[in-house]
């Protein structure tokens, strides 16, 4: 019998140590600045409960949703004629109790209710975990993916957003990436669908302008026939979905567009707020009000973010907005959040695409001893505890081998610098050191090589 070959499901990867050094930076670089405005990590488990899930990302989510089928003999209790009358969606609810996470928000939600008493708010919390959506594998989307999310919870002031972008902006200027901060409110999406005569289709609305970037004005359009709306509806969306201007030149378009409706022009109010609260600080970013900006998701209710690379091609790297009451769904009510989302692997893609991954991070090991025996072996090993002591990452290759093995086991893993210790180094104290990427060797004692690997 052939054996299996091995490789992994569609859309889900291994990691190799070179990959792993950069997602960490990433990873390590999203959290310093998470942690210097005053937010602390939580983690919730890789699965839920699906009536934890279910319903809050729309009928297009739950369809991308994971479901864990039951413990044992999940159909023990579903008799033949029950199984054969079930729609696929009943079916799933009797098999399935549990699902992987589609995304850290709901499940973080449900965390506060289920925790309330012990948590001080309002509640920074930021958490850095994989999630999984069952969705079609292609360039920038995978179904498992890393959200490094911020928010905060128990607080409706706008400060909040203010600071969601300083904090988008911290991050990929320390990434070195020039971004593009895309803004909206969904009230000003109610004001819109009041405006065009479809209040009552708002979400049809906002899950098929969301794809706008995506497909494209015209299918846009076709999927809101498709879904009932008037071509006196879809005449009035079209100058709407096609107008182009400045901050200014938006919010005024739209203070126009939406006087008659109450909500929109309350989140034309809480637009103006957060541009005037921005003014005042240093933001490198560039900030755009885009009326076509809408987040899909069900659960936003207020401001909305959607971050783009502006050097190369890639959808949405960063993203979120704010939830008034996504915690009264678990029975908290009059808890407004907000916070936004950075898509990891993407930022990933983008690094690599430019190749703007700093060159001292490939590298994890610093300086390698080499081995030529017992003798030299025990001598070596003290220096290199000193160097590991200074935060010099070192190693001793494990066996007297060959030099041109090890030699080429340095250089495979890009060591910039190797130690030679002999017979003559050992008596004279002074140390063999060669420069893997000038092929230079010289001689250095021990201070100098430390002095040398701190520069």
């Amino acid at each position: 019998m052939a054996a299996n070959k091995p490789g992994t499901p569609k859309g889900m990867r291994d990691f190799s140590p070179q990959e792993m050094v950069k997602r960490n930076y990433i990873f390590q670089t999203i959290q310093r600045i998470f942690q210097r405005y005053g937010y602390t990590p939580i983690e919730t488990p890789a699965m839920e409960k699906l009536s934890t899930l279910l319903g809050k990302y729309g009928d297009e989510g739950d369809k991308l949703l994971f479901k864990v089928l039951n413990s044992g003999d999940f159909l023990s209790k579903i008799d033949t004629e029950s199984f054969n009358n079930f729609s696929s969606g009943e079916l799933t609810t009797k098999i399935a109790e549990k699902g992987l996470r589609y995304d850290l928000t709901v499940p973080f939600a449900r965390y506060v209710v289920q925790h309330q008493h012990a948590l001080t708010f309002p509640f920074k919390r930021y958490q850095i975990q994989p999630v999984w959506r069952a969705d079609k594998p292609q360039k920038g989307r995978y179904r498992e993916f890393y959200q490094c999310d911020v928010d905060v919870i128990g607080s409706d002031s706008l400060l909040n957003e203010v600071e969601l972008i300083q904090i988008i902006d911290e991050v990929f200027q320390a990434l070195n990436l020039k971004v593009a901060v895309k803004l909206n409110n969904r009230k000003v999406l109610v004001g819109i669908a009041e405006c065009i005569g479809a209040k009552d289709s708002f979400m049809a609305l906002t899950v098929a302008i969301d794809k706008l970037d995506k497909i494209g004005v015209d299918k846009v359009l076709d999927e809101l026939r498709g879904q009932g709306f008037s071509e006196n509806s879809l005449e009035s969306l079209k100058p709407i979905l096609a107008f182009d201007g400045t901050i200014e030149e938006s919010v005024n378009y739209l203070k126009q567009l939406l006087d008659s409706s109450e909500t929109g022009m309350k989140g034309i109010q809480e637009l103006e707020e957060m541009l005037e609260y921005l003014s005042a600080i240093d933001v490198v970013c560039d900030l755009d009000l885009d009326l076509t900006l809408a987040r899909g998701l069900n659960y936003y209710t207020g401001a909305i973010f959607e971050v783009k690379a502006q050097e190369t091609e890639m959808g949405s790297i960063c993203g979120g907005g704010r939830y008034d009451d996504l915690t009264g769904i678990f029975g908290l009510k009059d808890m407004s959040g907000v916070g936004v989302s950075f898509g990891a692997d993407r930022i990933y893609d983008v690094l690599e695409a430019l190749e703007r991954f700093p060159s001292e991070i490939i590298t994890s090991t610093k300086v390698m001893f080499v081995n030529f025996g017992k003798k030299e072996a025990q001598y070596s090993l003290p220096l290199i505890q000193k160097l590991r002591k200074e935060g010099i990452n070192s190693e001793l290759f494990p066996k007297a081998a060959k030099m041109k093995k090890q030699m080429s086991y340095a250089n495979a893993k890009g060591i910039p610098y190797v130690v030679i210790v002999g017979e003559e180094e050992m008596q004279t104290g002074d140390l063999s050191v060669k420069n893997m990427a000038t092929g230079e060797q010289q001689k250095r004692s021990f201070d100098q090589l430390l002095a040398t690997l701190k520069k």
